[in-house]
């Protein structure tokens, strides 16, 4: 739109003899109630023209349309000038970008970014908040691809530490050898299996302990569980064989059920790290804070930081004995994955409880004189709630991730069915879409929300043929695809339209915005850009379906266009929802 920058300029000047700079033009895009494309805020020209601001857009508005050939008319409300662009330089736009084969993916700009996401515990299956994470941390990391970063993506999983031996002590005890194969549980839910029981084994023991006269606190301490958990950890990290033996069995039944469900969700990773092999590292940092005088260190050999002229507090990185706490290790991770992969920005998508941890670890970094801190981002998300209430995990009721996705599954199947659009389906064929419907459906409510608001997730909400939902786009791209397939290839045919109608034009409209979407949602790491504008252009794409006849239009030439114009409506709405990780269906 410069050329409308430059007409005001030039417009300006004559009309009011008055010169202004290309920063002092404030375009917007027309509001949906008002006629036009393109809105000019005549308000800041008020002070040179000396006339009210509708006088005043009416003088430019009239100037722009009689010297700019793009321009067909123009209206005024209040002080915005609201601007109707020619057909023919919809055409154009339409010619020239829209049918580029480039058009949807941005030029490569050298840099790169490195996205972690997922980030689960072996003690237990992933659930509804582990979804938000993987769909948010994928569909950013493919945006990111798309608008011309290398990424890579990476896990970092946390398969140490206190929690995993309460699973591991518990299956001692009381597993009796089960094994995944034996009980038929995948092996991440039979390890979250053992955890639950030992929470309330341990419970049990507090209550004795309590009964006998013993304070609460001393009773969480002293209960043999926990003590014989303690002792368990300290074998591993002396590297006791047996120790080790299960740490390393239970893991890979762990990492087992995890592929299955990442499977499911359509995510994968490029680099996985692992706590137990990171947990050491940061030590060397530390020593160089103390050096640099960043840290320092208490009477009881304990070293700490001080942030509290950065409007936060003392923070302790290393204690007393020496061994680290979670931001020594978090320090020493960033700085190896930074040295294996040299990126130009990091992102960690980790949820808004942890915000304060990210601001001391990014500080701490850019105290340490870390060149490559600038890039660190930390993408904050909320909670994700079920209409049943708030999720608890060391209770069993956790809400499941592979139990969401069969629910997800089901719901599709149930409302699929209700429209009996399915009959000429194999079962096989079935069960592949129930899973595609259940999955954009999923994927597309948790993501069409800004990451960073807390969200009710209502599967039957999500599931609607005719909402703001997955299902309604897949639905619109199955619809193309009938269309485009009873027209055997017509559409390929070129065109000499030279007039459109309102619904033709705002389809091209909302086709020329994808390149400005995807740039926003990669500027602010935000999925819900995309979401929202693919919802807007299957809307418009049904109203043009509706009121077009396409296959039996007038001429012949009407009928190619058309056809051309549901090509280009497909493509967009398929490079829209891989974006987000969605799969669209060819019929449904």
């Amino acid at each position: 739109m410069d050329f409308i920058i430059e007409a005001t300029l030039k417009a300006v000047a004559d009309l009011y003899q008055t010169t202004l700079t290309a920063q002092e033009v404030n375009l917007q895009q027309t509001r949906k109630e008002f006629e036009g494309q393109v809105t000019i805020v005549t308000f800041p020209f008020t002070k040179v023209s000396r006339k009210s601001p509708e006088q005043t857009g009416n003088e430019i508005g009239a100037y722009l349309q009689s010297h700019v050939a793009e321009i067909a008319g123009f209206n005024v409300i209040k002080g915005f000038l609201n601007l109707s662009l020619s057909d023919s330089y919809w055409l154009t736009l339409y010619n020239q970008v829209v049918l580029s084969p480039d058009f949807g993916r941005l030029p490569h700009n050298g840099k790169k970014v490195m996205v972690e996401y997922s980030s689960p515990n072996t003690n237990k299956p992933l659930h509804l908040g582990h979804v938000r994470n993987n769909l948010l941390g994928y569909s950013v990391a493919t945006i990111l691809e798309a608008a011309g970063y290398e990424v890579i993506k990476t896990n970092l999983v946390n398969d140490r530490g206190i929690h995993i031996c309460k699973s591991m002590l518990a299956w001692q005890k009381f597993g009796n050898g089960e094994t995944p194969e034996s009980s038929g549980l995948k092996g991440d839910k039979l390890v979250g299996k053992y955890y639950v029981i030992f929470d309330k084994e341990y419970k049990k023991q507090i209550d004795e302990l309590k009964a006998t006269g013993t304070p609460e606190d001393e009773a969480k301490k002293t209960a043999p569980l926990i003590i014989e958990a303690q002792q368990m950890l300290q074998q591993w990290e002396a590297g006791n064989p047996e120790v080790i033996d299960l740490w390393k069995t239970m893991n890979g039944w762990v990492y087992k059920g995890f592929d299955e469900t990442y499977n499911k969700l359509g995510v994968n990773f490029d680099k996985s790290y692992y706590e137990s092999n990171t947990y050491l590292l940061g030590k060397d940092i530390i020593e160089e804070g103390l050096e640099k005088g960043v840290f320092f260190k208490k009477e009881d050999g304990s070293v700490w930081i001080d942030l509290t002229a950065d409007g936060l507090d003392q923070k302790l990185v290393l204690r007393a004995d020496g061994t680290s706490v979670y931001i020594t290790q978090d320090l020493g991770t960033a700085q190896l994955k930074y040295n294996d992969y040299h990126m130009d920005e990091s992102i960690y998508v980790v949820g808004n409880e942890q915000d304060y941890h990210f601001k001391v670890l990014f500080l701490i970094l850019q105290k340490l004189g870390k060149s490559w801190a600038k890039g660190l981002y930390h993408l904050s998300y909320g909670m994700v709630d079920l209409p049943s209430g708030k999720m608890k995990s060391r209770e069993g009721t956790v809400v499941d991730a592979d139990d969401l996705i069969a629910e997800m599954e089901q719901t599709a199947q149930v409302q699929t069915e209700a429209l009996g659009k399915v009959q000429d389906f194999s079962e096989d064929e079935k069960n592949k879409l129930y899973h595609i419907i259940g999955m954009g459906a999923l994927k597309y409510f948790l993501l069409k929300v800004d990451p960073k608001k807390r969200l009710l997730f209502d599967p039957n909400e999500s599931v609607d043929f005719q909402g703001h939902t997955g299902p309604f786009i897949q639905y619109t791209h199955a619809r193309i695809k009938s269309v485009l397939s009873r027209a055997e290839g017509e559409y390929n045919k070129t065109s000499d339209i030279e007039q459109l109608n309102s619904f033709e034009r705002d389809l091209i409209i909302n086709l020329t915005q994808f390149n400005d979407a995807l740039s926003l949602a990669a500027k602010d790491f935000n999925p819900a850009a995309i979401a929202n504008y693919v919802y807007e252009l299957a809307k418009a794409y049904n109203k043009f379906y509706h009121e077009n006849s396409i296959l039996q239009a007038e001429k012949i030439s009407t009928k190619n266009f058309r056809l051309q114009l549901s090509a280009s409506s497909v493509k967009i709405i398929a490079r829209s929802m891989n974006l987000l990780g969605i799969e669209v269906p060819e019929r449904m």
